[in-house]
């Protein structure tokens, strides 16, 4: 692992989940607000449960094992599983997990996903039983 991505995963770790969230409620105001938020940058696993604008209740989405990666011509993203606490997501989730997504290509930012696709790379399913 680089440089760049060590600290990228160390900034990571570091940002409170509570800074995440006040961020998010500011930006997103009058849409959804985030309730909560956690994001285990070694697993990879994102969980955030938010209140849509005008609804009583809460909806949760986990998000796992995804990967970041070039596939020689652009970078990709990849979700492997994703769950959510209401049928019509876990329907739509289901429709988009397991296909590699292309990641608009942006000049400007091809150093940074570089770095992304480093620290969110793929694990070979072979070398994860042996540790």
């Amino acid at each position: 692992m680089s440089i760049k991505s060590s600290l990228l995963k160390i900034a990571i770790k570091l940002t409170p989940n509570i800074l995440i969230v006040w961020v998010s409620n500011i930006i997103l105001k009058g849409i959804v607000e985030l309730t909560e938020f956690n994001f285990d940058v070694d697993a990879p696993r994102l969980y955030v449960q938010i209140r849509l604008y005008g609804e009583e209740q809460t909806i949760e989405v986990c998000v796992e094992d995804f990967a970041v990666f070039n596939d020689g011509e652009s970078y990709r993203v990849i979700i492997h599983h994703a769950t959510s606490d209401r049928p019509w997501l876990n329907n739509l989730l289901s429709r988009i997990i397991g296909k590699a997504w292309k990641i608009p290509a942006i000049p400007k930012l091809t150093s940074q996903l570089e770095i992304v696709a480093e620290l969110f790379k793929a694990k070979p399913p072979a070398l994860e039983r042996i540790d």
